[in-house]
């Protein structure tokens, strides 16, 4: 899964506005109405006057409904024992994102920088006085947590009587404009107004030729080292509340990170900066007392061989991208399935990929990461490595080459497994607007779609055993 957190700018998951919160965007509202909390016409009247579009999410449209439905909710609920409780037990995180969202919504949602100096700047006299001028609101959005934690674990259970485990994504920069950097500024390269002096992004690869600037706030690393990393210790501690294996983006930050100075536009002009390497691991593994670490290392991008050789020492799975296999690029052939490792987990595509039908049709030329001769020459790759003449059920084919792959996890994306173009890719990296809005139709899931891969799973071995492994018993996949 993508990252579940409230989403911030650009309506991006890796910008979210805590790394501990849920998405209100998630609430299921049904639920609420079988609990008593909101009435079925209510309901009815505010999907009537929001009517929300099938294939692209309109998430002002969606944020207003749903708002709506759960102050509402809010009402009936917010004396419930079970409430008072959580919100104890999350104290440490929930109250500063409680009141962040309360403090956002007061100035008109501008970044916290811009809010007066002293809520800026966290003096307890002024934190104290917005406490008490916006309780109601700071008890709303708690309220909301709990029903995200709630359905959440309902979710997770659910799961789990199925024999089913859940993989989370755990962005490593946190937005700027986010609860935790405003009440843990110390950690970060802040000036003395909260702004940025360096930011984060990556030297120009594959998807631009100027580099992705993402513009995260980058971390002290030696101020988290003299706490032991108590904050990426509660971090992945808590995501992994939620889910049973954790991908950890942008793996190559741990070991190195591309610095860039905030003035400047692009990312052309940064340096490579050194990481905390085995320290954090090596505590990490202390802290939530598990070898290996559950953990899948998203290894892409400017993959040194000590990035390598630190995924290697914590035994954590790598990726491999069937799309990257056939180009011209020095490790094209690192992603070629005859050359996997066991441990290692393959993908049609990540969300910054294309879909594969749309990678495998794209012209090429202007406004592409790839010329014209190069897509020419990746589709007749391509199309003699899976053995097939025209490509017409490429996506089918490149479903078929993961799953019999040797690597132990194999994850399809659903727009894969439907077959879609280019209008279904989610995400377009160094592109600010129209990504993360696709979404799947109602009847969109066919019997005939799940029929055909449950045979591929079924005849490359990757249906689960009664013990819940995969693979050969070597290794447990995720």
């Amino acid at each position: 899964m993508l990252p579940v957190g409230p989403i911030g700018y650009g309506n991006s998951p890796y910008s979210a506005q805590s790394a501990f919160a849920g998405s209100p965007l998630l609430i299921a509202l049904a639920p609420l109405v079988s609990a008593g909390y909101l009435a079925r016409p209510e309901l009815t009247r505010a999907e009537q006057a929001e009517p929300l579009a099938n294939e692209r999410v309109d998430y002002a449209a969606t944020e207003r409904f749903r708002t709506h439905c759960l102050r509402k909710a809010f009402e009936k609920a917010q004396h419930e024992p079970e409430l008072v409780r959580f919100r104890e037990q999350q104290r440490e995180w929930l109250e500063d994102y409680a009141l962040f969202r309360a403090l956002k919504r007061a100035h008109g949602e501008v970044e916290w920088t811009r809010w007066a100096p002293e809520l800026r700047d966290r003096e307890p006299r002024a934190l104290e006085q917005a406490r008490r001028e916006h309780a109601p609101e700071i008890a709303f959005r708690v309220f909301e947590q709990w029903l995200f934690d709630r359905q959440w674990r309902e979710l997770h259970e659910y799961c789990h009587a199925r024999g089913l485990a859940l993989i989370g994504d755990l962005p490593i920069f946190l937005a700027h404009d986010s609860a935790d950097v405003w009440q843990h500024r110390e950690l970060f390269f802040l000036d003395e107004k909260g702004l940025p002096t360096v930011v984060s992004g990556v030297p120009p690869d594959y998807f631009s030729r100027t580099g992705q600037r993402w513009g995260n706030p980058l971390y002290r690393w030696d101020r988290l080292a003299e706490t032991q990393y108590a904050f990426w210790v509660e971090r992945v501690r808590s995501t992994l509340a939620r889910f049973d294996v954790v991908r950890l983006d942008h793996f190559i930050g741990f070991e190195r990170y591309w610095e860039i100075p905030a003035h400047e536009t692009t990312a052309v002009n940064g340096r490579w900066v050194k990481g905390p390497g085995d320290a954090l691991f090596l505590t990490l593994r202390e802290a939530l007392v598990t070898e290996p670490l559950p953990l899948i290392a998203e290894d892409l991008g400017e993959v040194t061989a000590e990035v390598k050789a630190l995924r290697d020492r914590f035994e954590l799975p790598g990726l491999k991208i069937l799309q990257f296999a056939f180009g011209s690029d020095p490790s094209a052939p690192d992603f070629l399935p005859h050359n996997y490792s066991r441990r290692a987990v393959v993908y049609t595509g990540t969300h910054d990929n294309d879909t594969c039908v749309g990678w495998f049709n794209e012209q090429g030329g202007e406004g592409s990461t790839r010329s014209a001769e190069q897509t020419e020459l990746e589709r007749k790759t391509v199309l003699a490595y899976l053995g097939t003449q025209d490509g017409r059920e490429v996506h089918w084919d490149m479903i078929r080459m993961c799953q019999l792959s040797v690597a132990n996890t194999a994850i399809i994306p659903l727009q894969d497994v439907m077959g879609l173009g280019s209008e279904a890719r989610m995400n377009r990296p160094g592109q600010a607007a129209g990504n993360w809005e696709w979404r799947f139709g109602e009847n969109a899931l066919r019997p005939q779609l799940s029929a055909r891969l449950l045979d591929l799973t079924r005849t490359y071995g990757r249906q689960p055993t009664a013990a819940g492994a995969a693979g050969d018993g070597e290794e447990s996949a995720p």
